[in-house]
């Protein structure tokens, strides 16, 4: 997981810095650093679970606004016969813009979700391991199960 939280710490700045020509670029960029950030600090095992919360909400939120939405991806799916996203950006087709919005979020939600599950096994492990049967923290632990 540390190798893939490189990948995507690169490639959530790269992406962000992408965005300078966008029609939202503070939007945008803001978006790919937060994703960089949390990314970059499950690669220092620092863990916090309402970053990681608010940024998957916000995250979701945003791209199934982008799903449902007029120029939105169903539009591209369904409208524009799923058309290629990775030609030019044109003003005329706005709908290539969305789905691209889109797909860079659904992106960062996976890197989020990824890294949470990872986090939370770790975390579980490092605290099996730190209290050892038949110690005083062992039996308060019990008690508090």
């Amino acid at each position: 997981m540390k190798v893939l939280n490189i990948i995507f710490v690169i490639l959530f700045i790269f992406s962000a810095a992408l965005q300078y020509n966008d029609p939202d670029p503070l939007v945008w960029i803001s978006i790919y650093l937060y994703g960089a950030l949390l990314c970059y600090l499950a690669l220092k095992r620092k863990y916090n679970y309402s970053l990681f919360i608010i940024g998957l909400v916000v995250y979701t939120g945003y791209a199934i606004y982008l799903l449902f939405e007029k120029n939105g991806v169903l539009s591209w799916a369904n409208d524009h016969d799923a058309e290629n996203i990775v030609q030019s950006m044109k003003a005329t087709k706005p709908w290539i813009e969305e789905t691209r919005e889109f797909f860079g979020l659904l992106m960062l939600i996976v890197a989020l979700i990824a890294n949470m599950i990872w986090l939370s096994k770790n975390k579980k492990a490092a605290t099996d391991q730190k209290i050892k049967p038949g110690t005083m923290f062992e039996n308060s632990r019990t008690l508090l199960e």
